[in-house]
């Protein structure tokens, strides 16, 4: 087995950019639930693509930590032991989550938002105490990682409560398309 060599925080908010911006005119690169719901209460997404785009989400994410895995000869199946709970990292997740919603609502065109969102999410790294999953498919892929970027999959359903809050802080505080900016 090698040894995982730590992986740099930049490297992994910033990697989201370049997918963002590639499927951003076929699919809305809709890669988090947040998101998709968002998008399905604000924007007209049709309800009937909802669940298709959160299971293609939530299989993206896992396959992901699989792939992370596998390059890093790590044991393919696990589960997070990283405790993550309390009220200040659910607080992070809020924030987290309704700060990366409000990026995109403030970005014009899709290619623009992809860049802003992976600076978002770059900078939410370092600024919540959750360090910044604001996606529910990430945080149950991420329950299933033994890295340091795991998390207990105990701990897992309070986050994923946090990032619907966050969602619902978005749809009652940011502005909705088409009711001026």
């Amino acid at each position: 087995m090698t040894a995982a060599a730590p992986a740099k925080p930049s490297s992994l908010a910033a990697a989201p950019a370049v997918p963002l911006a590639r499927l951003a005119a076929s699919s809305g690169a809709h890669m988090t639930p947040a998101v998709t719901l968002w998008s399905a209460l604000t924007n007209g997404l049709s309800w009937r693509a909802v669940p298709a785009y959160i299971a293609a989400q939530i299989g993206g994410a896992i396959a992901g930590v699989w792939l992370a895995h596998l390059m890093f000869e790590l044991p393919l199946w696990q589960l997070g032991t990283h405790v993550r709970t309390g009220a200040g990292q659910w607080l992070g997740e809020i924030v987290a989550t309704f700060g990366l919603l409000a990026v995109i609502r403030g970005c014009r065109e899709r290619r623009e938002a992809a860049i802003a969102v992976g600076a978002y999410i770059t900078g939410a790294y370092w600024f919540t105490s959750s360090t910044s999953f604001a996606n529910p498919a990430v945080t149950i892929a991420r329950a299933l990682t033994d890295s340091f970027a795991g998390i207990r999959p105990a701990d897992a359903p309070a986050f994923i409560l946090a990032e619907l809050a966050g969602l619902l802080l978005a749809l009652a505080l940011l502005p909705r398309p088409g009711r001026g900016q």
